[in-house]
């Protein structure tokens, strides 16, 4: 039997020195797996990209001539370009399309409007999350979806599963993986740049909704959104239009290219997730603190994998073992895995993502902890090298996001 999803022809298939603590959160492939290129690989080479293994792919950590903090800041004040063509893109079509695709994530697709885009998970019967995804209704004949590289094959094999099974019940639905570049444009004045590039005004444009579009005369799919905290758009192009654009775009005095670090203490201080560090296939969507993309709907009708799981803890006085926070800490700054421990001395969680914050010239973290120490204010401790060092739980993001509502 044929697979009931269409992959179109595959992109075509070296490392910097980075921190180690770095390099080992990068590190996500099987070892040795031949790492995958985007079609910008010999651009990012040929503009003094540092390459890195990341989640297969040889991607870039930063750049010649400027360094990761001086990025980071760049992109807070001006805009940065990033590629993220490793990502899964996918468009799902059918009569069916929108049962299907509820049948496997959380969001109320549904009730989205054309052009319109959510956050929603993928879960699994038992109530874990699969992966996080970007859920588009991107015409009134289907849906764009945007997954994890890291989750690819793996929420390539669990959608065929569905789709199959699917299929076999009398449900009519496709999905096709779609090759295409991807990147992303950044910071505050990412907008203006789009707006010189396309000729149009972007006001009407707001945070969470996409739009074809042509940009330096180059026809692309874009969407208003970003893994940063500032404002910005992702933007879906043909490989073979991809190194065009972005030269277009870098004409631009304000545009930089920015690689996987600064990707990672922007979103770190913008509080989200990163998946398979902060939220995996056994964390649940209620304790990772993501009970705000399961639709309203979805919360009384259910009906996606896992919701007999989920729902349940959506109860007053459920049981929650543990949270996600957002943590200060003092002294050094605390790396994934380091111990977490109460005030009487016991382990009562662990940090998932850590760094030094560029804009808060202080410590931050995200961890999980029991139940009864997640609320702001909370004093903590945590471990680091053998050392314990004062933590205070606090609200994320912990730098006030700049997504643009119009």
């Amino acid at each position: 039997m044929p697979s009931p999803i269409v992959r179109f022809a595959a992109r075509t298939t070296a490392s910097a020195v980075v921190p180690a603590a770095f390099r080992r959160s990068l590190a996500t492939a099987a070892a040795g797996a031949a790492e995958q290129k985007t079609a910008l690989h010999a651009f990012h080479v040929k503009n003094g990209g540092k390459m890195v293994e990341f989640a297969g792919w040889s991607m870039p950590v930063q750049y010649d001539g400027l360094g990761v903090l001086a990025s980071h800041e760049w992109t807070r004040s001006n805009a940065s370009i990033f590629d993220v063509g490793h990502m899964l893109q996918t468009r799902w079509t059918g009569r069916d399309q929108t049962k299907f695709l509820e049948s496997l994530v959380v969001a109320d697709a549904d009730g989205l409007e054309v052009g319109r885009s959510t956050l929603s998970l993928f879960t699994n019967a038992s109530g874990g999350i699969i992966d996080d995804t970007v859920v588009n209704k991107q015409d009134e004949n289907g849906f764009y979806v945007v997954s994890n590289a890291g989750c690819a094959e793996k929420d390539l094999a669990h959608i065929r599963e569905q789709l199959e099974a699917f299929r076999r019940s009398g449900g009519q639905a496709d999905v096709q993986v779609l090759d295409l570049s991807l990147i992303a444009l950044q910071g505050p004045k990412a907008a203006a740049t789009v707006s010189a590039l396309s000729k149009k005004d972007v006001t009407d444009f707001k945070f969470m909704s996409g739009r074809h579009m042509e940009l330096a005369g180059i026809p692309v799919y874009i969407s208003r959104c970003g893994y940063t905290g500032e404002d910005g758009f992702e933007i879906s192009v043909s490989h073979d239009k991809v190194e065009r654009l972005c030269n277009a775009l870098l004409e631009d005095s304000n545009v930089k290219l920015a690689g996987l670090a600064v990707r990672d203490s922007l979103r770190l201080e913008a509080g989200l997730c990163l998946y398979g560090h902060d939220i995996d296939d056994t964390t649940n969507p209620i304790e990772a603190g993501l009970t705000w993309t399961i639709g309203q709907r979805r919360r009384k009708e259910g009906g996606f994998l896992g919701s007999e799981k989920i729902l349940p803890l959506l109860q007053k006085g459920a049981p929650i073992a543990r949270r996600r926070v957002g943590l200060l800490v003092s002294g050094s700054p605390a790396r994934e895995n380091a111990e977490i421990v109460s005030p009487t001395g016991d382990v009562i969680g662990k940090v998932t993502s850590g760094c030094p914050s560029p804009t808060l010239k202080k410590n931050i973290a995200m961890a999980y902890v029991q139940s009864g120490f997640h609320k702001k204010g909370t004093e903590l401790q945590v471990k680091v090298r053998g050392k314990v060092q004062k933590a205070t739980v606090v609200g994320m993001p912990f730098v006030e996001s700049r997504y643009y509502r119009g």
